[in-house]
């Protein structure tokens, strides 16, 4: 089944650079590593006064360095009317606890926060120890810290209305009958260790090149979400992007399985991550519609087995 998507004009729908910030950012860069904790075997009565002197609605509960559960406000208060305020935390704990890694993308983080609901998160390393802990409005600051350093750093913004892209400048005073650049990355499949390294590789790359901030945003992300996509789903694949005289092309290609109804995969919130992919915060069924938001253009043809082939085009602007 294929499709051939364009942005209608007029849509609002670029990518703004606070938006970016979220594929670039880090769960460990914006949590917060000053964490209150308690051990399982402290009384129900204890957690209520740590929690009233400071100020917080639930901690994480470690045992010998590990996550073992997380103590809420809630929790206590079930204590209380169950007349059982004298016994261990371990007893009135929640044991099947919601992580985050701290290697994680942000913007995993943020789709975790919307499906799942809490208001909190553990953060741990890769050997399942805790590092610090996530909310809402730690991100809101990590945020906002990351665009206070932008703006010290006087990073020169020229406005869209104003700038013509160098890219654009460079193919219209050099003359040939047939000039393209092309980058070729290998994805490798049913991993996600390396993922999203070859969209940061191509972003790094066109902006050697002279790709105006705007677009380069729409293309980092699109990329990105293409190649979490293949590095989730596909056993490997091959990601290609060609930038020629009105902009840049990107190829997606891999070998199977396919994807069974193209058009529940266009629409927000389907996923068919499978759990290992869904234990790491992934699989969140925003990668296709990120993808159809962020390109001018979108082919998207794919058959069960044979796999899926994806063209996004992005246009240089005069």
């Amino acid at each position: 089944m294929a499709q051939d998507l364009k942005r209608r004009a007029g849509d609002d729908d670029r990518v703004t650079r606070t938006q970016e910030m979220l594929y670039e950012l880090t769960v460990g860069e914006v949590m917060s590593d000053n964490v209150v904790t308690v051990h399982p075997d402290q009384t129900m009565s204890e957690i209520r006064i740590l929690m009233r002197d400071n100020r917080i609605s639930g901690a994480p509960v470690v045992e010998n360095g590990k996550l073992v559960g997380m103590i809420s406000i809630e929790d206590l208060i079930n204590a209380l009317l169950e007349k059982r305020i004298d016994v261990p935390i371990r007893e009135g704990m929640t044991t099947d606890v919601d992580c985050l890694y701290s290697d994680e993308s942000l913007v995993h983080c943020i789709a975790k926060f919307y499906r799942l609901g809490h208001t909190r998160y553990p953060v741990l390393n890769r050997k399942g120890e805790l590092e610090g802990i996530i909310t809402k409005g730690n991100i809101v600051e990590g945020l906002l810290r990351k665009l206070e350093i932008e703006y010290e750093q006087t990073e020169t913004k020229v406005s869209a209305a104003r700038q013509r892209p160098a890219m654009r400048k460079f193919f219209e005073d050099v003359f040939a009958d047939e000039i393209s650049f092309t980058f070729k990355y290998n994805i490798v499949g049913q991993t996600l260790q390396h993922a999203g390294t070859a969209a940061s590789e191509l972003k790094n790359a066109l902006k050697k090149l002279g790709v105006c901030p705007p677009l380069l945003r729409r293309i980092g992300v699109a990329v990105y979400e293409a190649e979490i996509n293949l590095a989730s789903y596909t056993q490997g694949g091959e990601i290609r992007a060609t930038i020629e005289k009105w902009g840049v092309s990107v190829e997606v290609l891999d070998s199977g399985p396919g994807i069974l109804d193209v058009e529940q995969a266009l629409q927000p919130g389907y996923s068919t991550a499978p759990d290992w992919v869904r234990e790491l915060g992934f699989g969140a069924g925003m990668g296709l519609v990120n993808i159809k938001k962020c390109s001018d253009e979108m082919d998207f043809t794919s058959s069960v087995p044979e796999g899926t082939h994806l063209t996004m085009r992005f246009y240089f602007t005069s």
